[in-house]
């Protein structure tokens, strides 16, 4: 069986190796780490809409109450990101989420977040990991509470006060929006939201199914076909399109013009337009577009690139006091709100946006500014117990160019990024949730990205 490791964002697997036991163990050792700390009070412990993750929740709240801690649990299934609210909220001492965000049904997982609602880094998970121990009864005077509570009011009362402080207005009424749930945690949470600030709803997989359809709750192009014909349909159909994955705390952005909006350009058009009422640094992944660079440079504001996982987002908001910082993902979140990736509160402030001013304007206004950039990715397979040797074996291996360009810099914060002379790049990285390395490339056009994407792949496969 495989061993408990805590990935870039907890730990996941197949429910053949995430099982009750190892879930008690996960539990014990989290409520021994908070002992160790010298924390006493409440923890947070929510789920998604899988067919086990209730269960799961309330193994983590039997064995956080046999050690003595007290224990808030949503009504049902409700969003990662309304959980780590939650804690900073309720002034908690942690949360669990029991979760496998975007992937199959097949598979759970857990994260745990600590008191300030940002994701635990590495010190915190080494910390737990040392602690995997089988759960030992404590006499039951020791035994804690189980409370369900209301996660959603807060958050959403929270949500419309930031981005009304930011917009200045979060009267949404005239705009239309489909919203798409996936069969996820986001339905009657995200639309509710949308709602309470006055837009009109298209729901599509609002209602829980978890299966997720018979697919996984990723809202990729490919799997919001639907929703893009909808809102693209000559003008026809709603003002702007939103999806989130399983548990809501990534987004997707569907344009009347573009369709799928890419990530990458919803970031720039985020960060430019939150620069239009405050000043602030940003901090992005090594994965984020350039293009937020170019619009930094031309606010004089700083950048802060680390490497991939919201925890080192997180954590370089808090040092730089940064105004946003994302992935390219979907994952976001602004000064002033929870140091965690919220797909519900993105939604409220994209619609915000959008009814300012549409996004393809927005996005076209940037490109013309500041030139244009595609990128994309692939994956290559390997197993998990290969990844550090074939990174390690690869830093012999780095080239002096790339399909016919010079390499300018190599990046090693996460992986290989090479920097190209001509402005673009090629990232090699280990996926901290799938067994294969991802390959990107950022260029000014889709061909150049598709050979840097072939000179990545033939890099790294022969080291595999």
């Amino acid at each position: 069986m495989e061993s408990i490791s805590f990935g870039t964002d907890g730990w996941r697997a197949t429910l053949d190796e995430f099982t009750t036991p190892r879930v008690r163990m996960v539990g014990q050792a989290v409520a021994t780490y908070l002992t160790d700390e010298g924390l006493e009070g409440t923890v947070a412990v929510g789920y998604d809409a899988r067919e086990s993750s209730r269960g799961f929740a309330e193994e983590l709240a039997r064995v956080l109450c046999v050690n003595g801690f007290d224990v808030v649990m949503p009504e049902r299934d409700r969003p990662t990101p309304l959980v780590a609210h939650a804690i900073v909220e309720r002034d908690l001492i942690g949360g669990f989420a029991i979760t496998a965000s975007h992937n199959p049904p097949e598979y759970n997982g857990v994260k745990f977040i600590p008191r300030d609602g940002a994701p635990a880094l590495p010190e915190v998970t080494d910390a737990i990991a040392d602690r995997l121990a089988e759960p030992e009864p404590l006499p039951e005077a020791e035994h804690g509470t189980v409370e369900e509570v209301d996660l959603v009011t807060p958050h959403a009362d929270a949500a419309l006060e930031l981005v009304d402080s930011i917009t200045g207005s979060t009267d949404l009424s005239g705009l239309t929006v489909a919203y798409d749930a996936m069969h996820g945690s986001g339905r009657g949470t995200t639309d509710a939201l949308l709602e309470r600030a006055g837009a009109s709803l298209e729901c599509l997989r609002c209602e829980r199914d978890p299966e997720f359809g018979g697919g996984a709750p990723e809202p990729a192009p490919e799997n919001l076909g639907t929703l893009i014909d909808l809102v693209t349909d000559d003008g026809a159909g709603p003002d702007l399109g939103v999806a989130n994955d399983g548990d809501a705390d990534r987004i997707a952005i569907v344009t009347p013009e573009r369709g799928y909006l890419d990530e990458n350009l919803f970031f720039a058009a985020l960060y430019d337009y939150l620069l239009e009422n405050d000043a602030g640094a940003v901090v992005r992944t090594v994965s984020t577009t350039f293009l937020i660079d170019r619009v930094a440079e031309a606010h004089g504001e700083t950048v802060h690139e680390v490497p991939v996982g919201f925890k080192w987002v997180a954590d370089a908001m808090g040092e730089h006091d940064a105004l946003v910082g994302g992935e390219e993902s979907g994952g976001f979140t602004v000064r002033g709100h929870v140091r965690e990736k919220d797909g519900v509160l993105m939604a409220l402030l994209a619609a915000a946006m959008h009814a300012d001013e549409p996004l393809d304007d927005r996005v076209d206004r940037l490109l013309s500014e500041h030139g244009t950039v595609v990128q994309d990715k692939i994956s290559v397979a390997c197993p998990d117990e290969e990844k550090t040797r074939v990174i390690e074996d690869l830093e012999a291996e780095i080239p002096d160019d790339v399909a016919g360009t010079a390499v300018d810099g190599v990046n090693t914060a996460d992986g290989f990024k090479l920097q190209l002379a001509d402005g673009s790049w090629l990232l090699i990285r280990p996926s901290g949730t799938e067994p294969v390395l991802r390959v990107y490339a950022e260029a000014e056009d889709e061909q150049r990205v598709a050979e840097l994407l072939e000179a990545g792949e033939e890099l790294v496969e022969p080291l595999v």
